[in-house]
């Protein structure tokens, strides 16, 4: 349970840290700004890490393989749709190359 509430609280916190640049859709709006500071310091993508915590936390609470084998997949979904969404931001952000290498994409300090 505490990795759900952890992981609802990432993506509430990341959600604030966006605030008008927040959209459904990979693609970057096009009044959008880079966001750089916040959970956004950690991590590329703290929402996208944030669900794998819930999808993991849930995992864990039914002890199910199977749902342990749904939140992998999730892990690789969310791999596929960032590098579609880096794309992106890389032409709209220059600076987005630079802050691509220092902060890592999916987990913290990890990938």
């Amino acid at each position: 349970m505490a990795l759900l509430l952890a992981g609802l609280a990432v993506c509430l916190v990341a959600a604030f840290h966006l605030g008008s640049n927040l959209t459904p859709l990979p693609h970057p709006r096009d009044d959008a700004r880079l966001v750089v500071s916040g959970l956004y310091r950690f991590v590329r993508h703290p929402i996208y890490f944030g669900v794998l915590l819930m999808a993991f936390g849930w995992a864990l609470y039914v002890q199910g393989w199977l749902t342990l084998g749904y939140a992998g997949l999730l892990v690789v979904f969310f791999d596929l749709k960032a590098r579609r969404e880096e794309a992106w931001l890389l032409k709209r952000f220059p600076e987005y190359a630079d802050y691509r290498k220092r902060v890592r994409k999916l987990i913290p300090f990890v990938y």
